[in-house]
Formats: structure tokens, C-alpha cells, sequence
């Protein structure tokens, strides 16, 4: 497989599944948002681009699979599968905050191959394959060099259910807000991981996080020279639904603050 050509096909996909998006926020109708929870909204605009998007990808890979938000496909591949989110940060979009994203990754097996994050608004295209590196619109990136957590800027998402670790996010959040140059919540997880491989970012973590949320972005990260972990240093951050993304400079620093906290506050 030909995972440069891949992702060339990838962003396309993106790109002009991304339009449709832009076009529909220019008047988007706040009567048909629906509820799946009570800080979990969708759309039809969120519905019609996971359509789009799985028509297209099954045709470029007609033998993978999907796992999507929205569920609008559930085929699995007996060894690819497509992991997307149509668009992430649906309340951003919502409430006309321009932050949102598309977010695509192809898994192999157990094993994230290629991840496609396309910032809408900012018509950015992040893209990432295994061993061929990290790129927005075609230029190369890289995570940052800084080291020591009071040299960086954190981002982090909000939990919007499972309250019962919030003592012990806040306690990270009282820390982190004394100690580095200040903690960001943009409202896509997705593009907080792009963020993070281009150097924009630090450090990202977040918790209450599924599969398509972050997919893509670990490829990203991990493509540009960075760190994915979950809150315990482990390998398990889509098992355990925790996400924490470094320059790999500072991996032990904010780990220990993150390990502390949370231990504290079981």
C-alpha cells in the first residue's frame, strides 16, 4: 500500500467534504440540532459530511472498514478501518466559533497508519503516514524544542460528563496555570493534537476522549516527533479514554503532575 498516495486522496476528501461544512455554517439552522447528552449536541451538517465522507473513503479503500461518531457506517475490515469524525467540535460549530475540524485515520489491525486533520476555517490539512513524517498544506512540521513546563502552553479540553475525576483535573489545571504560560481549551481535540505536532502547543491532555476524537491527531503527533500517552505513561490512551500528547521534552514533568493529581484525588 502506498500510504503517500493514500493520504494525497485523503485530503482531498477532506478538503471538499471541509467545503460543504463551510458553506452550510454561513447559515446553519439552530432548530435542527438534536441531543445526545446534555453537553453532546449534533447536526445534520455533522450527519450529511460522515455520509460524504464514508462514500468516498469506500471508494479509494473499498476493503476497509469504519468506526465513525455518528455511526452512520459500523462494517468493520478484517484488517482496515477507517476512524473518522466529521466534525469535531460540533458545539464550536453550533454557536458559529469558528474551531472545527474533520478528522480521519486509517487503522491497520491495531496500528494507526495515517491520520488527515483538516481545519476548516483556517483551511490547514494537517496530514501524517507511518515513517513518512507530519505536513500541513505540504510543508513539513515538527513539535517544539521547549523544555520545562514553565517554558510551554498546554492545551486542554473540558469534561463533559463523568464528573468524577473533576477534583483531580482542576487540581492539575491550579498547577499548570501557575507554572506555565497559560492553558488553552479550544474546543477540538483533533485540532489541539495538530497543534501539538506543529509546535503550537506543548503539551495537550484531556480525559472522557473516544477513538475518533483523537485517532488522527496521534498519527500526527507521533509523525512529527512527538509523545502519546495516557495519564499513567502507559500505551492504553484510546483503551483508557485518557490522552496526553508532549514534545517528548517535557513527557516526565507534566506525567508527574498528572499521576499526582489524579492519585490524590481517587
Amino acid at each position: 500500500m502506498n500510504l503517500s498516495k493514500l493520504t494525497e486522496g485523503v485530503v482531498s476528501i477532506a478538503k471538499e467534504v471541509g467545503n460543504f461544512i463551510r458553506n452550510e455554517s454561513h447559515n446553519f439552522d439552530h432548530d435542527k440540532v438534536e441531543y445526545k447528552g446534555l453537553h453532546d449536541m449534533v447536526s445534520y451538517v455533522d450527519k450529511s459530511a460522515e455520509i460524504a465522507l464514508v462514500d468516498s473513503l469506500r471508494s479509494l479503500l473499498p476493503e476497509a472498514g469504519f468506526v465513525t461518531e455518528e455511526k452512520t457506517a459500523t462494517i468493520s475490515g478484517e484488517k482496515y478501518n477507517w476512524i473518522i469524525d466529521p466534525l469535531d467540535g460540533t458545539t464550536n460549530f453550533i454557536h458559529g466559533l469558528p474551531t472545527y475540524s474533520i478528522s480521519i485515520a486509517l487503522q491497520s489491525n491495531d496500528e494507526l497508519i495515517l491520520g488527515v486533520v483538516y481545519e476548516i476555517n483556517r483551511d490547514e490539512c494537517f496530514s501524517a503516514w507511518k515513517n513518512g513524517g507530519a505536513y500541513v498544506n505540504n510543508k513539513r512540521i515538527s513539535v517544539s524544542k521547549a523544555r520545562g513546563i514553565e517554558k510551554t502552553l498546554v492545551a486542554t479540553g473540558f469534561p463533559y460528563y463523568e464528573f468524577g475525576k473533576l477534583d483531580a483535573y482542576l487540581a492539575v489545571l491550579k498547577e499548570l496555570m501557575q507554572r506555565c504560560h497559560g492553558v488553552r481549551r479550544i474546543g477540538s481535540a483533533a485540532i489541539d493534537l495538530a497543534y501539538v505536532a506543529c509546535g503550537r502547543f506543548d503539551a495537550y491532555f484531556e480525559f472522557n476522549l473516544n477513538s475518533y476524537d483523537v485517532a488522527a491527531g496521534i498519527v500526527l503527533v507521533r509523525e512529527a516527533g512527538g509523545q502519546i500517552f495516557d495519564f499513567y505513561g502507559g500505551n492504553k490512551s484510546i483503551e483508557r479514554r485518557e490522552m496526553v500528547a508532549t514534545n517528548g521534552l517535557i513527557s516526565a514533568e507534566l506525567l508527574f503532575i498528572l499521576e499526582e493529581k489524579f492519585n490524590q484525588h481517587k
